[in-house]
C-alpha cells in the first residue's frame, strides 16, 4: 500500500509556524480552563439534620458525606448542621437554616419538621436565590409550597399506614402510637397513618403523647409504655416513632407482662432494633432508607449548582419498606456497613 502526501504551496516552514501557533493557543486555553475550574465547580452545600448521636440521623449524615466526597473533589464542601437537642425542634432547625444562608451557602438541604416554625426560614432561602431540597419530612407538598427543587425521602403518613396494616393483618388490632415529639408534623403523620392502617384492616388505634424530653430516653419511654399498657389491657399493637423509643417500648411491654401479647412495629432501626426483630421481641420496622435521603439530596444539588443538572422525577421516595423476620439477615448485613 502506498501513501501519497500533498504538500501545500505555503511550504513546511509556514505549516510548522501554524502548528506552533495552534499548540500555543490550545495550551493557553487548557491553562485558563484548569485555572477557572475550581471556581466554576465548588458547591458549598449545607445540610440540616438530626442530632449527631441519633442512630437514624448518623446514617443520613453518612449518606450526605459520601455524596459530599464528589463535591469536595470539585473544590466544594458539605457542612452538617444539627440541633443540640429536640426540645425546641422547629425554632432551632429554622435558626440552622438561617445560619446556612448567613454562611453563603450555594445550596441547602433541610427537613420541614415543624412548618409553622420553619417555613419562614425556607422562604428566606428562596428569597436569597439559594437552591434547596426538602428531605425526610414535609413531602412533595412542602417542596411545592416552598419552591424547593424537589423532595427526597419517605412519606411519613404512608410509613405509618404500612406499620398499622402489618400489625392489624397479623391479628393485632388494638393499637397505640407512642409520640415522643408532639407537634412535629412528621411524627403526627406517623401516628395518623398508623391509625388509618389499623382501621383499614379492621383495627383501631390511639395515641400516647409524651413530653419532648422523653424522646430518646429509654427509661422514660419504658415507664410510660408500661403504665399505658397496664391501663389498657386490650392493646396488642404498638408503634414507635423513633429508634431509641422502640428499645424503651420493648422494655415497657415486658415490664407490663405483655411480652408475646403486645407487638411492636417502629419507624427506622439500628443494631439494637435489628437484634430485637431477630430475637422476636419486635415484629417489624419501617425502613425509610436514611442513607439514600442524605446521598440523593446532596448529589442532586451538587449536580444542579455545578452543571445545571436536574431530576425530572417530582418526589424521590426512599420508603416505606418493611423489615421483619423474613429479610432480617440481609438488612443486618447492610447495617454492618453503616448504610442501613
Amino acid at each position: 500500500m502506498s501513501l501519497s502526501i500533498t504538500v501545500p504551496e505555503t511550504g513546511w516552514e509556514d505549516i510548522n509556524v501554524n502548528r506552533l501557533n495552534c499548540f500555543a493557543a490550545t495550551a493557553s486555553l487548557a491553562a485558563l480552563t484548569a485555572f477557572a475550574a475550581p471556581a466554576a465547580m465548588a458547591a458549598k452545600i449545607f445540610v440540616v439534620g438530626g442530632k449527631a448521636d441519633d442512630p437514624f440521623w448518623s446514617i443520613v449524615k453518612r449518606g450526605a458525606e459520601d455524596a459530599g466526597s464528589v463535591a469536595k473533589a470539585q473544590g466544594g464542601s458539605v457542612t452538617w448542621l444539627a440541633p443540640q437537642n429536640y426540645d425546641n425542634l422547629g425554632v432551632d432547625a429554622a435558626e440552622l437554616i438561617r445560619q446556612a444562608i448567613d454562611q453563603k451557602a450555594d445550596a441547602i438541604v433541610a427537613p420541614d419538621w415543624v412548618p409553622a416554625a420553619m417555613d419562614p426560614a425556607f422562604q428566606a432561602v428562596k428569597k436569597a436565590g439559594i437552591p434547596f431540597i426538602v428531605y425526610n419530612a414535609g413531602g412533595i407538598q412542602a417542596a411545592d409550597r416552598l419552591g424547593a427543587l424537589n423532595y427526597v425521602g419517605a412519606v411519613d403518613y404512608k410509613a405509618g399506614v404500612a406499620a398499622g396494616e402489618y400489625l392489624a393483618k397479623a391479628g393485632h388490632k388494638s393499637g397505640v402510637c407512642v409520640n415522643s415529639l408532639p407537634g412535629a408534623a412528621n411524627i403526627e403523620d406517623y401516628c395518623k397513618g398508623f391509625a388509618d392502617g389499623e382501621k383499614s384492616a379492621g383495627g383501631k388505634s390511639d395515641v400516647l403523647p409524651l413530653p419532648a424530653t422523653a424522646e430518646g430516653n429509654v427509661t422514660a419511654v419504658a415507664q410510660a409504655t408500661r403504665a399505658y399498657l397496664l391501663q389498657h389491657a386490650d392493646v396488642d399493637a404498638v408503634m414507635a416513632t423513633a429508634n431509641l423509643d422502640a428499645v424503651g417500648i420493648v422494655q415497657g411491654i415486658a415490664q407490663a407482662g405483655k411480652a408475646g401479647k403486645a407487638f411492636l412495629c417502629g419507624i427506622n432501626f439500628d443494631q439494637a432494633i435489628l437484634a430485637q426483630i431477630a430475637g422476636g421481641t419486635q415484629a417489624c420496622a419501617i425502613d425509610q432508607q436514611g442513607y439514600q435521603q442524605g446521598y440523593y439530596a446532596v448529589s442532586i444539588l451538587n449536580g444542579y449548582v455545578n452543571y445545571g443538572l436536574s431530576i425530572p422525577t417530582r418526589e424521590i421516595l426512599t420508603g416505606p419498606g418493611v423489615v421483619d423476620a423474613s429479610n432480617i439477615k440481609a438488612t443486618m448485613a447492610g447495617a454492618k456497613q453503616g448504610t442501613r
